[in-house]
């Protein structure tokens, strides 16, 4: 039996060595408002009547079915501001309000297939696809509740106050007394006396409080069911029907637990996302497109952020942030040096890999072959370090040297300033530790 290297069976503590395993990173689930509401309602937590339209025909038809006294019409993108957003069309709000049907349509052919810009979105802003036709309804009190998973009670916990419809962490800032905490046993779930507790401190009352209870009971089941990490509905309202009604929620999902919930990552939307970074996705890469000129092909988030700090320091600008992670394979360092190149701001390329967590002749075969094939054009710089960079490095560096005309610097001569100057003068470093 090892821990972090130290054998446990013996009288005496023995370092073995221990080979690393790294969690290869995912990029975020996203889900359009719809698509949260439908997931809701599936599992029976009161939500808006709603429809979903894609042309301006389907949405004054939506309209019509619903028969509401007040319908809402919402531009669907992932972004936040939508209400105060402007479209390229000259419509402005990417959500409005009406009790004429016919209104829906007009405002729908303004909305889908033109860009929404927001505080949130690119200067371009996004294109609508969809829109969704919802009842609109009076709120008479908004209130906020969460299940998430808290690690300091090693599982899920409720957490709700009566002041809800604004955000919640001025709240627990300016009124902590408003905050209200329900651990939850993951063995036994939500129980009714913890559920009516909580929706009385809600300020639910009489028939409301135990509608209340119920909501949160389902809302439980669904964070269960999704496998959720946070489940936030924000506002909790209460009508003045007396209906409680979740108006608005966010789900972030636990994406260990994609393999079981196929139909749900299904429904991610990766039509907003930057093509590069989610092109870096399907190989596992966190990418991020920044505005310089230098590239740089890193593993490890701490030292990909550290590197893009040394150039700037140095005068130079970083065209992106790569973390390559610690179980990378030669397809992904090929697959990587594809997007870096595919940038056409690009004027460099900045290698910085230590190989704690990453074996360097995986990163060199990966760079050998990107080189061969993509016919790599700007200057090159790579300072490998760690395990195996010795036993390759002879090979490697003399493979490079006659097929690329690369330079090779030794370890003590690697700086940045070294790096910038081979960028002023086009030549290709590698450096070998």
């Amino acid at each position: 039996l090892y821990f972090n290297g130290l054998s446990l069976l013996n009288d005496s503590l023995e370092i073995f060595p221990v080979k690393t395993f790294a969690r290869t990173p995912r990029r975020w689930l996203n889900l359009q408002e719809y698509q949260s509401k439908k997931l809701m309602q599936e599992s029976g937590v009161a939500v808006q009547r709603f429809y979903v339209a894609d042309t301006a025909s389907e949405a004054l038809e939506a309209a019509k079915r619903l028969n509401a006294k007040e319908i809402v019409l919402k531009a669907q993108i992932l972004a936040g501001g939508r209400g105060k957003g402007v479209f390229d069309s000259g419509l402005k709000g990417g959500v409005h309000l009406t009790k004429d049907p016919a209104v829906v349509g007009e405002l729908a052919n303004k909305m889908l297939g033109f860009n929404l810009t927001t505080k949130q979105t690119p200067k371009e802003g996004v294109k609508v696809k969809t829109v969704m036709v919802a009842e609109a309804l009076d709120i008479t009190r908004e209130t906020y509740f969460a299940i998430l998973m808290d690690r300091s009670c090693n599982g899920p916990v409720m957490v709700g106050s009566p002041q809800g419809g604004m955000d919640i962490e001025e709240v627990a800032a300016s009124s902590p007394e408003l905050i209200f905490k329900e651990v939850i046993d993951i063995f036994e779930g939500v129980r009714d006396d913890q559920a009516l507790r909580m929706a009385a401190n809600l300020g639910f009352n009489g028939p409301l409080q135990r509608q209340a209870a119920d909501q949160i009971k389902r809302l439980y089941d669904l964070f269960l069911k999704v496998d959720a990490t946070q489940v936030e509905v924000n506002p909790l309202g209460e009508t003045p029907e007396g209906q409680v009604v979740c108006f608005d929620a966010k789900i972030n999902f636990d994406d260990n637990a994609e393999f079981r919930q196929k139909a749900v990552f299904a429904m991610d939307d990766m039509t907003e996302s930057d093509p590069t970074e989610t092109e870096a996705a399907k190989w596992d890469l966190k990418y991020i497109g920044l505005d310089g000129n230098i590239a740089c092909f890193v593993n490890g988030a701490g030292l990909a952020m550290a590197t893009c700090d040394i150039i700037d320091l140095h005068g130079g600008k970083p065209a992106n942030f790569l973390d390559l992670g610690g179980g990378v394979k030669e397809r992904q360092v090929y697959e990587a040096f594809k997007l870096l190149t595919a940038d056409p701001k690009v004027e460099a390329i900045l290698v910085n890999i230590f190989g704690g967590i990453v074996n360097c002749a995986i990163i060199a075969n990966g760079i050998t072959k990107a080189c061969r094939e993509l016919e790599l054009k700007v200057p090159l710089v790579v300072r490998l370090e760690g395990e195996n960079v010795h036993t390759y490095s002879s090979s490697w560096s003399l493979l490079t040297l006659t097929q690329y005309k690369m330079c090779v610097a030794p370890s003590e001569a690697w700086t940045i300033d070294l790096h910038l100057a081979c960028v002023e003068k086009h030549l290709t470093l590698v450096r070998i530790s």
